[in-house]
């Protein structure tokens, strides 16, 4: 998956840059997932399903946390929205998904005890069934189509030698080289205020400008991953902590720190080579109620939406997922639309908190338990 440092202040900075240190920059929409599970069969309750991640075992619905108390009509947009790319055992539900939209939550939860057989997820390996939970967020942001004082971090689409050269030039070789600025010149975007905020948005991979034009006119557009140069992924947090620069490094720390190392701003976004390019998008009301295309290739819905590892959980697939900490107390239908390069293993997921100020914050500071149940078709 950033911070809006020209309205949101320290909180969403301090949520953003807490993701510099996950490096969970989200994959670029592609089809993915399996058409059934690769695992023993037999009769439902005969067995565990072997997967290369993770065991499911079949459970009962009475197994589910929470399971009647969720309001599952919350959940639906996000049901349908799986239908616009179902795997092939989802697919024969879908029309009866989209009738039931309309349905009261105990309709639906009625339907998916009638269609559905719940698994519990477990580690392959073997091991507790308790995982890690964190949150990521679409960045949103002022811009500038040209560059102007205030605003001097640019940002990319694919320059046109990109796909001849792997890997591209590193983050300061773009910066400092004329040949990579010459094959950059006619490639930018818009123009952030802060080069710290450009480096966010590339380490979620999409996020909204409010971009004015040159003649004053201000509209709303949609980043979405492109490309990279090529390079490696670097924690730039980490990075601090390795200098012994900071102890923590959460916002407040990595921004006083810059603050007082003004010369050492470069070395600080240089210490992560990788650059994500984008595609700009129009983003007109409607298509702004939803986040971003998830690597299932749907948009993704706050609340409802997670990043897993798709050899854990197959994309498309959904989950009932339960977590309780200081942050927030979730028993919840989701569903699994996205992932990342940070998001491996059986009982790991991201939960996508939305856009904006609070959900910047809150996404920062997810950090809690995970149990996860995957919802799977009795007869796939």
């Amino acid at each position: 998956m950033a911070a809006r440092r020209w309205t949101c202040g320290a909180a969403l900075l301090a949520a953003a840059l807490a993701l510099l240190l996950a490096g969970c920059a989200h994959t670029p929409p592609k089809r993915g997932g399996w058409n059934a599970p690769p695992a023993k069969t037999g009769p439902v309750r005969s067995g565990s399903l072997e997967h290369p991640k993770s065991r499911w075992t079949p459970v009962d619905w009475s197994d589910l946390p929470g399971f009647d108390a969720d309001d599952t009509a919350d959940a639906w947009n996000a049901w349908i929205k799986n239908c616009e790319r179902p795997l092939s055992v989802f697919a024969p539900l879908c029309d009866q998904a989209r009738q039931m939209s309309l349905a009261t939550p105990e309709e639906q939860r009625d339907w998916m005890r009638a269609h559905l057989q719940p698994y519990r997820v477990e580690p392959a390996w073997g091991g507790g069934a308790s995982g890690l939970l964190t949150g990521y967020f679409e960045p949103y942001y002022a811009a500038t189509r040209l560059q102007q004082p205030g605003f001097d971090a640019p940002l990319y689409a694919p320059p046109p030698g990109l796909a001849r050269r792997k890997p591209w030039y590193t983050r300061q070789e773009m910066t400092q080289l004329p040949d990579a600025r010459d094959q950059l010149a006619g490639s930018v975007i818009a123009w952030l205020a802060d080069p710290v905020d450009a480096l966010i948005l590339q380490i979620q991979g999409s996020g909204r400008l409010l971009i004015t034009e040159a003649d004053g006119s201000q509209h709303m557009a949609r980043l979405t991953f492109a490309a990279t140069n090529g390079q490696p992924y670097r924690s730039p947090g980490k990075w601090l902590l390795d200098q012994g620069a900071v102890r923590d490094a959460t916002w407040p720390g990595i921004r006083a720190w810059l603050a007082a190392n003004p010369d050492r701003l470069n070395d600080f976004l240089w210490s992560n080579p990788r650059v994500v390019f984008f595609h700009e998008q129009d983003l007109p009301p409607l298509d702004a109620q939803s986040g971003p295309p998830g690597a299932q290739g749907v948009a993704l819905t706050p609340g409802r939406s997670i990043a897993v590892d798709p050899q854990s959980i197959p994309l498309g697939t959904p989950v009932w997922l339960v977590s309780s900490g200081p942050q927030a107390n979730l028993a919840r239908l989701a569903f699994a639309q996205d992932t990342g390069s940070a998001i491996t293993g059986a009982l790991r997921a991201d939960y996508f908190t939305g856009w904006g100020p609070q959900a910047g914050d809150l996404a920062g500071r997810l950090k809690q338990p995970l149990r996860l149940w995957v919802l799977w078709p009795r007869n796939p």
